[in-house]
């Protein structure tokens, strides 16, 4: 064959295998008519439609249901500079809608200090707020707003005492100013103790591992019911991000401190009336004590709950090294038959019980142990006179 016909079967030859592959890509496009090819499959849905498991389902319903309720805090301070000019700094916090009387449940901490408080709802609404109470051995406070009934969301409040370690819970708040934020997470421990940003310590609280920053305070910690069990009040961290430990008051507390809050503007606790030292083995050691755990007293408040069971305090005066210590009191032991260590545990011993309440006291009197029955009684309004 000659050389030119070769180059024209050749050229021949590619117009036909590129004719051909058009005409496959071509029968590739939807409504072509053409055959049909084999490929890879690509599923799509419906358009607008996502799967969503029942376990997602419950979130979305929480939050939907749940976040109407949940209102950001503006607490703002007036300072004054080096040159004594007045300067405002604002710090924000979430709040809980109790009902649609406007009472609002928060942190202390969130409105501690403030010169004027403010409440934004979900909807943008703005209303100045009042404080109507403060708790600061829970770091919880009420606080007030005059706003229609119906702009107002309601958050049910359930009970703490039957959350197990492992449950899940989810958390509505406004961290760093992003209104609105729901995380979710577990109970991660039950009955904690900690310390407020007041210096208070409180028992009983919720661990969980829902993501908590800054500005979640005062947010509620909710169950898969939509009811608020804690509201989240603090977190453990390294650098001051969230590392999955927070924590949050729980329901039960919430409870009895917002019902007196609102009835009262104050908490209705017993007063048990001493101030004492915490006994440790080397204080025992140096005062020849008889036990090594427990409350020394020191001091009675005149009419208190202890002055009228017969608690007794210092007798005398003894040096340690640079300090002057009270002894010759009554040692507390045991309440309930529970071993108390110092003043602090035993005020968190009685934060449960009300005025008229009857505990059992052991006490340690020089060589004789005595056990009382103790009626407890409230706080006089005007301080007490010591004994």
């Amino acid at each position: 064959m000659k050389k030119g016909s070769v180059r024209l079967v050749l050229v021949v030859a590619l117009l036909a295998a590129a004719a051909t592959m058009a005409a496959l890509r071509w029968d590739l496009l939807p409504g072509s008519g053409g055959p049909e090819v084999s490929g890879p499959a690509f599923a799509f849905g419906p358009a607008g439609e996502t799967a969503i498991s029942e376990d997602e389902r419950t979130n979305i319903r929480v939050y939907e249901t749940v976040s109407p309720g949940v209102v950001n805090v503006t607490r703002t301070v007036v300072e004054y500079d080096f040159f004594f000019s007045p300067v405002a700094r604002e710090g924000t916090g979430s709040g809980c809608v109790l009902d649609t009387d406007g009472h609002i449940l928060t942190n202390y901490h969130v409105i501690q200090s403030a010169d004027s408080l403010e409440v934004s709802l979900p909807d943008h609404t703005k209303y100045r707020a009042r404080v109507l109470g403060v708790d600061r051995q829970n770091d919880l406070a009420v606080i007030r707003i005059d706003a229609p009934a119906e702009r107002l969301r309601p958050i049910r409040l359930g009970s703490s005492s039957g959350l197990m370690v492992g449950q899940k819970v989810l958390a509505i708040g406004n961290p760093l100013g992003l209104q609105n934020t729901l995380t979710v997470g577990i109970v991660s421990s039950l009955g904690r103790r900690i310390e407020t940003q007041t210096g208070e310590l409180v028992d009983n609280v919720i661990q969980t591992d829902a993501a908590i920053n800054p500005g979640n305070s005062g947010g509620p910690l909710l169950n898969t019911a939509g009811e608020m069990v804690g509201i989240n009040t603090s977190i453990f961290t390294i650098g001051g991000g969230n590392i999955g430990i927070g924590f949050a008051i729980p329901a039960d507390t919430i409870r009895r401190v917002a019902t007196d809050l609102i009835r009262e503007g104050r908490v209705i606790r017993p007063w048990f009336g001493i101030e004492g030292y915490a006994l440790n083995p080397d204080l025992a050691s140096v005062l020849k004590l008889p036990v090594e755990q427990g409350v020394l007293v020191y001091r009675v408040y005149r009419g208190s709950s202890a002055d009228r069971a017969d608690i007794r305090g210092a007798s005398r005066v003894v040096a340690w090294y640079n300090q002057r210590i009270y002894v010759g009191g009554d040692i507390i032991t045991e309440v309930d038959a529970k071993p108390v260590g110092s003043q602090e545990e035993l005020q968190l011993m009685l934060e449960a019980r009300r005025p008229g309440d009857t505990i059992r006291v052991t006490l340690q009197r020089g060589d004789e142990r005595l056990t009382k029955q103790v009626l407890l009684v409230e706080a006089p309004k005007q301080p007490a006179s010591r004994i």
